[in-house]
């Protein structure tokens, strides 16, 4: 962090963060300004109600102990399986359901419809299934020959 906040869990395991005047934010959480396209740039500590406390430029400038609170904080928080292959869908018109194979496992998703697929950066898609979960392919270049010819179905 920097000299005038610290960062600390309490007994209850939540996140504090303490400022210059040494007052203590209880429950605080951090959030990623760009967390597919830049996740190491621009960190936000809010507290509770949503304002912003601390702000870092660069997770490099963060303190190794505090970095480490950061990332179990945004690790929980931050739940997006990647999509590395797509095995079947249900129909090429939608709504349909996709059988797909995530860095977490394989999975069911349905889509509702192709906006549902969205381009974020270069080759990055995020792909939100009907219950709100988001899925990231991180390049849709380098999938398998098969996933891309039904993705492309839908693009």
């Amino acid at each position: 962090m920097n000299q005038s906040h610290q960062l600390e869990r309490d007994a209850l395991g939540r996140l504090v963060c303490i400022d210059a005047k040494g007052y203590r934010h209880i429950g605080v959480h951090p959030v990623r300004a760009f967390p597919i396209t830049a996740p190491g740039h621009g960190i936000a500590i809010m507290d509770q109600s949503g304002k912003e406390l601390c702000w870092f430029a660069d997770i490099a400038a963060i303190p190794e102990a505090e970095l480490r609170l950061l990332e179990e904080e945004l690790a929980a928080r931050e739940f997006m399986p990647v999509i590395e292959k797509i095995t079947k869908v249900s129909t090429f018109a939608t709504p349909s359901i996709w059988d797909i194979e995530t860095d977490r496992g394989p999975t069911r998703i349905r889509l509702k419809g192709e906006e549902d697929i969205r381009k974020i950066a270069g080759n990055t898609l995020l792909i939100a299934d009907s219950n709100g979960l988001q899925f990231l392919i991180k390049d849709s270049t380098q999938l398998d020959k098969a996933s891309k010819k039904l993705l492309d179905r839908f693009r």
